[in-house]
């Protein structure tokens, strides 16, 4: 048996990037930069009911306020660094994180002491991405670190926000990633490479939450990662990777691509950008289902 990995450092950025907080509006069509810095690395945004954008960074969260661009930091206790796979509870209370000791965390939104949610599962890491509409199951990616290759196993699973009832969905496959359920309900929206023989060639599929219907959605040539359902259902932003890419790394020339309702034969590529880890991990659609937040690492021209 493998030992566990080792925790990764948060990530910084490199000299001469800059990270920037983005918001793209479907009305306009246009980005607007709502926080630049050159100084700490953010990733991964959500959007709370109160304006503000909840991201990582140095392995703490941050809250951001969308019109005046001011940044503030959460104190959570009892919970050693923070990974960029967070998701906010439908009460608007409560935060549940992934940390760097591969497990799930309940935390006051506001700041607190945070709650362990997942047990000891023989090992398996376990990296958030989804909440039921009821904020009472989460949707995660587990896998055990045995044999070789063993992150090539990653698999969708659910548990109970109180630590009960967890459940292995193999029927998407394996590697699958950004598990994460639509707004009625209905379905887990993820990514897998279930559909191929190719490795590293991502593709976005659906299943219903007991793992029955899975559906494959996009028909790339290219790499799809992290789709994310807005508020309404009526839409979904994922990130799309250049043909050839294993897994979802950084600073790469990614796009991020818009299905309307159930047209996912026809996406539509609405920003191109650097980045891709941290960019969209989990679901960033402000509560209008209008907009979404994103974060790109420009570097400057030598």
């Amino acid at each position: 048996m493998s030992a566990t990995p080792s925790a990764p450092a948060p990530r910084t950025l490199a000299e001469g990037q800059r990270c920037r907080v983005r918001i793209h509006d479907l009305r306009t069509h246009e980005s607007t930069t709502v926080l630049e810095t050159w100084e700490l690395l953010l990733e991964a945004p959500n959007w709370d009911r109160h304006g503000r954008l909840v991201l990582n960074g140095d392995g703490s969260l941050w809250t951001l306020d969308v019109e005046s661009g001011a940044l503030a930091q959460i104190a959570i206790d009892g919970v050693p660094d923070l990974n960029n796979d967070h998701v906010l509870a439908p009460d608007g209370v409560t935060v549940y994180v992934s940390a760097n000791d591969f497990h799930l965390y309940a935390a006051p939104l506001a700041g607190g002491e945070a709650r362990r949610v997942t047990g000891d599962d023989h090992g398996r890491l376990h990296f958030l991405h989804g909440i039921s509409p009821d904020g009472t199951t989460l949707a995660y990616i587990g896998l055990q670190p045995e044999g070789d290759e063993w992150w090539a196993r990653a698999e969708v699973f659910t548990v109970s926000t109180d630590g009960t009832g967890d459940t292995r969905l193999p029927q998407g496959g394996s590697p699958a990633d950004g598990s994460e359920h639509s707004p009625d309900g209905a379905w887990i929206y993820f990514n897998t490479e279930l559909f191929t023989e190719t490795p590293g060639h991502a593709q976005i599929a659906r299943m219903r939450p007991d793992g029955r219907d899975v559906e494959r959605l996009t028909y790339s040539d290219r790499v799809d990662w992290f789709p994310h359902p807005s508020p309404d259902g009526a839409r979904t932003v994922y990130l799309s990777y250049p043909s050839g890419t294993v897994g979802h790394p950084a600073d790469r020339p990614v796009e991020l691509r818009l299905v309307e309702a159930d047209a996912w034969d026809r996406p539509a590529t609405i920003v191109s950008l650097q980045g891709g880890q941290g960019t969209i991990n989990v679901n960033s659609w402000a509560p209008d289902s209008q907009r979404f937040a994103y974060v790109d690492y420009p570097r400057d021209e030598a």
